[in-house]
């Protein structure tokens, strides 16, 4: 049985590598590094629309290219490679997905064709104060308004609110969970940029009896909570994805800097200390390469993942987490150098560990529900 990618996988992988890689470098970065500029390459964007990559898992009737999530994992693994200041996991992923999976015709054709042409931008609200769990919201909640809703509450980290066309968000109705695609213009609500180290673009939400028109209602209240767990298992396998393509990208840049740096006049890679922590670190971004892929083909089969999807984010977190750390170190003081490029990397290896729960959190999880009976190994 051949494991390997196809050869359509293999294309789509190196197409994205040859544009991020392009168009992606430590010079054109800085500029987004304190806040100085938002985030957000807009020709990149474009270029990636041009080459078919944002409609790569759109469906044909919408003018994408009616690929698979196998294949956007591979495109969010690549932007996780050059860091890219491109949406791709919050559009393509978070919004894009559910609405082609459980939105009207009336929703699909009002936004996929825009997905997949750059001309629209999705995002998500996916966590809330204190609350990370998206299928499952406290503070935000929903009422009825005649055929559509009122909604009040708070979200936080929402990635590129102020650009976004619509935002995915789910709200507490009932003992059930609605889904809407919110206007950020709509009245009522109010945005609050906030700060972060990857220096992302990311806003609180303060809604304030804001209407949903039914026309934007993408799930009931009997549904939404299904919606919600289908869109977070797809939004951390992503996740997961990302942080692979930025650990790889870690360990390469520290082999390369201890096959070229020398001490006391021998190169520091022939140092057996050097070497063994060097290799752990492959070892760690291959079993997390391995477990990651099991969560995508899982998913991308339409298979239950929820063992295989948490078993990634644990490794994507403690992954991330030991090479960040073996980086730094086999870096000297380097590493921490703002003129070298290793800590942007170190800054998104963080980020992804802990958002939508640690690997602590989803360990504890999942031994709980192998202590219930409930999770097995296939």
């Amino acid at each position: 049985m051949d494991f390997g990618f196809s050869e359509q996988q293999r294309d789509v992988q190196n197409l994205a590598r040859q544009i991020l890689g392009d168009n992606v470098s430590p010079e054109s970065l800085a500029q987004y590094d304190g806040y100085k500029a938002d985030r957000f390459d807009k020709a990149l964007w474009d270029k990636l629309a041009e080459a078919g990559l944002l409609g790569l898992a759109v469906a044909e009737e919408y003018g994408g290219m009616g690929f698979g999530f196998f294949e956007l994992a591979l495109l969010i693994e690549e932007a996780g490679r050059s860091i890219a200041p491109v949406p791709l996991s919050a559009h393509l992923v978070s919004a894009a997905l559910p609405i082609q999976q459980f939105g009207s015709a009336a929703q699909k054709q009002r936004y996929l064709p825009g997905v997949a042409s750059g001309q629209i931008m999705l995002s998500a609200a996916l966590t809330e104060p204190y609350n990370e769990d998206p299928a499952q919201p406290i503070l935000t909640t929903a009422t009825a308004d005649g055929t559509g809703l009122r909604i009040s509450g708070d979200k936080t980290a929402v990635p590129f609110a102020h650009l976004a066309d619509r935002i995915v968000l789910s709200a507490k109705m009932g003992d059930g969970v609605v889904v809407v695609l919110l206007d950020p213009k709509a009245a009522g609500l109010s945005m609050t940029p906030m700060q972060v180290t990857t220096y992302e673009p990311q806003f609180a939400l303060s809604l304030d009896n804001v209407s949903i028109a039914a026309e934007d209602i993408l799930a009931s209240a009997d549904r939404g909570r299904e919606v919600m767990q289908w869109l977070t298992e797809r939004t951390s396998v992503a996740l997961c994805a990302h942080q692979l393509g930025a650990s790889d990208k870690a360990m390469r840049m520290t082999a390369s800097y201890t096959a070229e740096r020398k001490q006391f006049g021998v190169l520091i890679s022939t140092f057996q200390a050097v070497g063994h922590r060097a290799a752990n670190c492959f070892i760690d971004v291959e079993c997390l390469r391995l477990n990651t892929y099991q969560a995508v083909s899982r998913l991308d089969g339409g298979l239950d993942a929820s063992n295989e999807v948490q078993i990634a984010k644990i490794w994507a977190g403690d992954v991330g987490h030991r090479v960040s750390y073996a980086a730094q170190h086999l870096h000297g003081g380097t590493g921490i150098d703002r003129d070298y490029p290793l800590w942007r990397y170190c800054t998104w290896l963080r980020y992804n560990e802990i958002s939508l729960g640690s690997s602590a959190k989803n360990l504890a999880s999942l031994g709980k529900r192998i202590a219930a009976g409930e999770a097995f190994c296939r």
